[in-house]
């Protein structure tokens, strides 16, 4: 390899690595431990829209406050939130993550969720089970507070 080769490869590679780190700087930052779910499993295709990104829910993936759910016709999700609360997404859906409070330490608990069109099926988990006034789950027609551990609910 040539000194001109060996120049234009190097000046390649400090560009590739300058705008690394700009992705880097200009993702938000997020604490370590501040997500409040994760996909459990991921059947077709479900979209995660964070910010300006529209990402591909994978199993793992970790579900953030004002985290819009989508998921195709046929598709499904399985998500399970810190305090084990399960939220299956149904096909066809369009949901958001509102708030999530889980400190039982301080007695704070508070989940809201805002189902646009499609269905899912909740589960309680410890806040629905502690504190079910804090659970909310709003469509466009109705909101449903939670007083029983598992209901299915649909939005047209």
């Amino acid at each position: 390899m040539g000194s001109n080769n060996r120049t234009t490869a190097m000046s390649a590679i400090r560009t590739m690595t300058t705008l690394a780190a700009l992705c880097v700087l200009a993702t938000p930052a997020r604490a370590a431990d501040d997500h409040v779910a994760l996909f459990k499993n991921v059947v077709g295709q479900v979209h995660v829209q964070r910010g300006d990104a529209s990402l591909p829910a994978v199993p793992g993936m970790q579900l953030f406050i004002a985290d819009h759910l989508t998921s195709d016709a046929g598709a499904s999700a399985g998500i399970t939130f810190k305090d084990g609360t399960l939220l299956t997404l149904g096909a066809a859906s369009d949901i958001k993550v509102r708030d999530y409070v889980f400190e039982p330490k301080q007695a704070k608990y508070g989940f809201s969720v805002y189902l646009a069109k499609g269905s899912a099926i909740y589960s309680s988990g410890k806040i629905g089970k502690l504190a079910p006034e804090s659970v909310k789950v709003d469509t466009p027609t109705a909101t449903v507070g939670v007083r029983g551990t598992r209901f299915i609910i649909e939005a047209q």
